[in-house]
């Protein structure tokens, strides 16, 4: 280690054999006030560095900027990735090239650029590994030889019409020397665009082979970042040599660099690097050639899992395939680098592919040495897949039986559940992260156990004709006939916040119902789920299915979880309105079913009575303020207002401490009026409503179609004809008339227990229980039948004649 006395300074060093670095660096054991330190300062471009951080690496002292970690070992989640601080990015030549391997990508390298900004800014250590000298430079060159052709052939003809003209052959060597300051060109150009400095450097496989030129390209490296510059690095294509031979990685000192996947990961670890991204134009490592039919995207890839995959070929430019990327990055991650290999050619990710694989997103395939002890995620939805397909093939009364076991398990492993849940909330006590109402939903009781026993054994009543039953019969002609019957979704993921009973609940439906399901719920239930999970599946080994209900415990993020539309049909969300958006928009090609945000309305008419109003309302805004079926907006006809009817509302809902908001007409209304409300469309969740009057039931109607979203709605009245029209024409998923909004719920439809409530307007609506978890599907049995004898002159006619429906099972 260099001493606090010592000072480094810094000059540009000319000489082709130091193409590759941009400065030498020399160490001076000397105060700045000395005499060899005078002489220094006198030499031209050679500029001092004060700093005292200075440390030694080999026998070259560098500045550096402390890492946010130790260096040494690679990161073992994708979720850790937020933490690199010095990050590698390698663009093949597939990236950088355009389509017709003549010309650079801008769009793709612009977006590069901004992404590698973005994170330079951020305070991170960013460096790039580039193809695409030998590319630009073809295109610079193919337009030099066609403008000296075209002038040749104008002289020798007369003519300045251009004729048909071969273009050589160009040589790769010659087309690097071109292109490689147009390359560079470009980059600055770009990075300028966001105040950043980017510096070439160029490398061959002899310069890390030689001890002196290695030392002098990390410590480079190392000022430029120091002094938040971006290295651009490249082989030198113009003069590189062939690569070593039987030296390719071999230990972590030896590296052929013959690409630039190698030439990556060579100075990944050289450089202590905490990521290397390699972009190429596929999502990632395949266990089979990309393309294939049974190709399937290695999420992660752990050193010794080759024997598992199988190599296609490489791409259609460039110098390594996938086995090349592969190796290269097994030897960066033996050398304590996190790699990840994704898409970087994909114009609906390419924008932010390298945002997002470092705020730890699911892209492409992430390699770790760390092997976690369960399946993946995507093994656990295969597995509910195969076990839902078993349970849907068995009978009604075994599916029943299942449900059965696990109402009586709820109560008799009751002492078990209580201390795990009560582990949960002394956890969430102590980090003090959920607010009262939260705490209220992480809570279990007795009573709590013995409601959901009591709903459990509703749904299994019900069961017995749900897969399976027959609701259209129809004759398509003689011996030809069709039946609509109702089948299982298939996968169900169901994310659920806070509420650990809703795990039974869930998974009893998807048992009567057939489906496989896969539970996410959150970290502060985290004993409860364990325990309630571990006795669903004890329940379903009564049958041998014991695999069709799957609790997710990897650290899968909730956005990565809605990118498997190969493995989910259906996404239900449980939990606040903004876990539903969120799921909503991060669902990719899988349906989510649910309601994003319950603001439910209660329409006061004038004919409604005095004693049913006061009741309603509380029941409805203050048994449980937190549910999305609790009271949002009071509606109230304009000729109740200064009524004891009103008073008596308004006394009320002071004495349950509930905060009023006036909506714009009601505050026209008041002198001193409560706050104005800043939005009609609030859902509050706690002891607060808005209050709006109106002229008339159409009015309401229209308020509620207007800032509703289609939960539940409520009319109090005693006029028949009133309430009729309210009913047909408020277009909700539930509508009330004299009755709370708290009764939107599945156990107090009956249907035992509920997944959600849907607003969706496509299948279910409402409380969703086994109903909404069925689709159907066609069963036509025939005899030798074929479409042509129906033709105009063929020997059959279409009787689609409805045949009467099996009779359902009473019990």
């Amino acid at each position: 280690m260099a001493s606090d006395r010592d000072r480094i300074f810094r000059r540009p060093v000319p000489g082709p054999e130091h193409y590759f670095a941009t400065f030498e660096f020399v160490c001076l054991s000397s105060p700045f006030d000395s005499p060899l330190a005078e002489q220094c300062t006198k030499i031209p471009g050679l500029e001092i560095l004060r700093n005292e951080s200075i440390r030694c690496w080999s026998n070259i002292p560098f500045i550096t900027v402390p890492l946010s970690r130790t260096h040494g070992k690679s990161f073992a989640h994708r979720s850790e990735l937020k933490h690199a601080k010095r990050i590698v990015v390698k663009l093949g030549s597939a990236v950088v090239t355009r389509g017709d391997e003549c010309g650079l990508a801008l769009g793709r390298l612009a977006s590069i650029v901004e992404q590698v900004s973005m994170l330079q800014n951020q305070g991170r250590e960013m460096m790039i590994v580039t193809s695409g000298a030998v590319a630009f430079g073809k295109q610079r060159l193919r337009h030099e030889i066609l403008l000296s052709q075209s002038v040749r052939q104008a002289l020798h003809s007369g003519q300045s019409q251009l004729k048909d003209m071969a273009i050589p052959v160009l040589e790769a060597r010659a087309c690097a020397a071109a292109g490689q300051s147009g390359l560079m060109a470009l980059y600055e150009a770009m990075f300028t665009q966001y105040s950043i400095c980017a510096a070439q450097i160029l490398v061959t496989n002899l310069d890390f082979h030689d001890e002196q030129k290695r030392r002098n390209l990390n410590g480079t490296l190392h000022e430029l970042l120091r002094m938040n510059i971006v290295p651009i690095i490249n082989t030198n294509d113009a003069v590189v040599p062939p690569p070593e031979p039987n030296s390719d990685l071999q230990g972590v000192n030896v590296i052929s660099v013959k690409d630039n996947d190698s030439l990556a990961a060579r100075l990944a670890v050289e450089m202590k690097t905490d990521l290397l991204i390699v972009l190429s134009d596929v999502e990632g490592l395949f266990d089979s050639p990309p393309g294939s039919d049974d190709a399937k995207l290695i999420d992660i890839f752990y050193p010794g899992d080759q024997q598992s995959v199988t190599f296609g070929t490489k791409s259609r430019v460039g110098m390594g395939g996938m086995e090349a990327k592969v190796k290269a990055a097994l030897w960066a991650l033996q050398g304590g680098t996190s790699v990840v290999i994704a898409n970087g050619t994909h114009p609906k990710i390419s924008g932010h592919v390298i945002t997002d694989i470092v705020e730890g997103k699911k892209v492409g395939t992430f390699f770790s040495e760390v092997k976690p002890a369960g399946p993946t995620v995507e093994q656990q939805a295969e597995m509910a897949r195969a076990g839902g397909r078993t349970l849907a093939a068995l009978q009604p009364e075994q599916r029943a039986e299942i449900i059965y076991r696990l109402a009586d398990l709820l109560t008799d492993q009751r002492e078990e559940i209580l201390l795990a849940n009560k582990k949960d909330l002394q956890e969430a006590e102590n980090k003090g992260r959920l607010a009262l109402p939260l705490l209220k939903r992480l809570s279990l009781s007795t009573s709590k156990l013995n409601s959901l026993a009591i709903g459990l054994r509703q749904i299994a009543a019900s069961s017995r004709d749900s897969v399976g039953r027959v609701i259209r019969r129809t004759r398509i002609a003689k011996d030809l006939d069709l039946e609509q019957v109702t089948v299982p979704i298939g996968v169900l993921l169901v994310i659920f916040e806070s509420r650990p009973d809703c795990l039974p609940q869930v998974s009893a439906l998807a048992i009567a119902s057939g489906n496989g399901l896969l539970l996410k719920g959150g970290k502060e239930a985290a004993h409860s789920n364990q325990i309630l999970h571990h006795l669903t599946q004890e329940a379903l080994s009564v049958h041998g299915v014991r695999d069709a209900v799957q609790l997710v415990n990897t650290r899968e993020e909730v956005e990565d979880l809605c990118r498997l539309d190969k493995l989910i049909d259906l996404i239900i969300p449980r939990g606040s309105s903004q876990l539903v958006r969120n799921i909503q928009k991060a669902a990719k090609g899988i349906p989510v079913m649910g309601h994003s945000e319950g603001i439910c309305h209660v329409y006061v008419d004038t004919d409604a009575s005095v004693e049913k109003v006061t009741r309603i309302i509380r029941d409805s805004k203050c048994e449980y303020p937190a549910a999305c079926n609790a009271l949002e907006t009071l509606l109230i006809h304009r000729d109740l207002l200064r009524t004891p009817l009103f008073d008596q509302i308004i006394d009320m809902l002071r004495v349950e401490q509930v905060k009023i908001h006036a909506g714009p007409k009601f505050a026209s209304y008041l002198t001193f009026s409560p706050s104005e409300v800043k939005s009609l469309r609030t859902e509050y969740g706690d002891l607060e409503c808005c209050i709006e009057v109106v002229d008339s039931v159409q009015e309401a109607i229209e308020h509620i179609h207007k800032y509703g979203s289609s939960h539940t709605d409520v009319i109090i009245t005693e006029n028949e004809k009133t309430a009729e029209f309210f009913l047909q024409h408020v277009d909700s998923a539930c509508v009330f008339w004299n009755a709370s909004t708290r009764f939107s719920d599945g156990y107090r439809f009956g249907l035992g227990a509920e997944v959600g409530i849907s607003t969706s307007r496509i299948h279910a609506r409402g409380p969703v229980g086994i109903e909404g978890l069925l689709t159907t599907k066609w069963l036509l049995r025939g005899d030798n039948h074929v479409v042509s004898d129906f033709s105009e002159h063929g020997s059959m006619k279409y009787l689609h004649e409805s045949l009467p429906l099996p009779q359902r099972n009473a019990s």
